[in-house]
């Protein structure tokens, strides 16, 4: 039976705030504090505990190794280079899965496979790094031919963020749905990461019919107020799109083209007039993760700081009290991973399949769960400064625990 399953990203032991992400204004403003990786990792756990108990089914991915020494060697490291050079091959931005691939479940597909493609993230040289190790995470976890396949990413020029720009539409997970792609255009303060042709490539590649297949550019000025993925601005669930007014550089016309693809498209739109563009990207309002409970229902999964807005708050309590299709907002904390520009949906990829046809390894349980806290508890850094990086005591560190994570889970084929 085809279920949606969250894969979430574990936390991984070098999460630091070097602020490497330009565009991401939570980034940039935590440039330069101390990170609190053992935190930040029981954080995210704790999340997906609380899906697992919703859903029933919850997958998870793992920190990809750090430092990347191939990098290291790349930048030709020897202390006179700028410290965001210095940070690149650190970043644990992996975690944030929602940018590991841009995923079309089966029923989409002209050859019945679900197909993943890894995004090349080609924008950031600190995630440029990943697609590789992404891949070969993906060839394990989703290894079963029969049933998967796993592309290299698209070549570069053409920058490609994965599902954080991508959404699907559809009566239920196992029907036939409809994508939508979400692109931007170079021009404000800050790069558009997500190319109409990277877009464009990914769904000829997943044998996608163009008749259920849209694209759609991002609002310009979402992306220069700090909107860097579309999964900051609007996310997908079932029949409803719940997103931000501006959202879309034509919002009637994103609408429309979307409905003509999937007529019993539900709009859930916030006004500007209620929470601000501004405000919305402050709390991630919409970098939720929105559900379909087991009696059919909707929850929206979102950051705390959504609920100390009272604009935001607001608004959600107006929601709650129609009629509208989504029935709970349950806020829940994620702030070390917030502090960095990631709230809920971008710790997580979802993947449409029978949960039977996925490696085990990677798919959640009681006694998993307890083994990977009881990793955390015992082997990620509590604190790193940024002095820290860089050297041999902390790679030590960050190695060692890593290569437990490992073990603890009989994944050492991945060291």
């Amino acid at each position: 039976m085809l279920t949606e399953i969250n894969f979430d990203g574990i936390v991984g032991p070098s999460h630091n705030y070097a602020g490497l992400s330009l565009g991401n204004i939570a980034s940039a403003s935590h440039a330069g504090e101390p990170s609190y990786p053992r935190a930040a990792a029981l954080q995210g756990m704790a999340k997906m505990r609380g899906n697992l108990a919703r859903l029933g089914v919850q997958g998870f991915l793992l920190p990809l190794p750090r430092p990347n020494d191939s990098l290291e060697q790349a930048l030709a490291l020897d202390g006179t280079e700028p410290p965001q050079l210095r940070a690149a091959p650190w970043s644990a931005s992996s975690m944030w899965t929602a940018n590991a691939a841009t995923v079309s479940p089966a029923p989409d597909t002209a050859d019945g496979r679900c197909h993943l493609t890894p995004a090349n993230l080609v924008t950031m040289l600190h995630r440029a790094q990943e697609w590789p190790d992404t891949k070969r995470q993906l060839e394990v976890a989703f290894g079963d031919k029969r049933h998967f396949t796993i592309h290299d990413a698209v070549p570069p020029t053409f920058g490609d963020e994965g599902a954080a720009n991508h959404m699907r539409l559809c009566e239920s997970h196992d029907a036939p749905g409809v994508e939508v792609f979400v692109y931007g255009r170079t021009g404000g303060p800050f790069p558009a990461r997500q190319h109409e042709q990277a877009s464009r490539l990914v769904a000829r590649a997943h044998g996608l019919d163009p008749a259920r297949t849209v694209f759609v550019e991002q609002n310009a000025q979402a992306i220069a107020a700090g909107a860097f993925h579309n999964d900051v601005v609007a996310v997908a669930n079932g029949r409803v799109l719940f997103t931000h007014a501006e959202a879309f550089a034509d919002q009637a016309g994103a609408y429309e083209a979307i409905r003509a693809a999937f007529p019993a498209l539900e709009v859930v739109e916030v006004p500007s007039s209620a929470v601000t563009l501004q405000e919305a990207i402050r709390t991630y309002l919409f970098n939720a993760q929105l559900l379909t409970l087991p009696d059919g229902t909707m929850a929206l999964i979102v950051p705390t700081e959504c609920r100390e807005s009272a604009a935001v708050w607001g608004w959600v309590q107006t929601m709650l009290a129609g009629n509208g299709p989504i029935r709970q907002v349950i806020p829940v904390d994620v702030k070390q991973s917030m502090a960095n520009g990631g709230g809920p949906a971008c710790l997580r990829l979802r993947v449409v399949c029978d949960p039977a046809t996925v490696d085990p390894r990677f798919l959640l349980d009681e006694a998993k769960a307890e083994r990977i806290e009881a990793t955390i508890a015992a082997h990620w850094p509590e604190q790193i400064d940024p002095f820290d990086l860089g050297t041999p005591a902390l790679a030590e560190k960050v190695v060692g625990a890593r290569m437990a994570l490992l073990d603890a889970l009989d994944l050492g084929q991945l060291g």
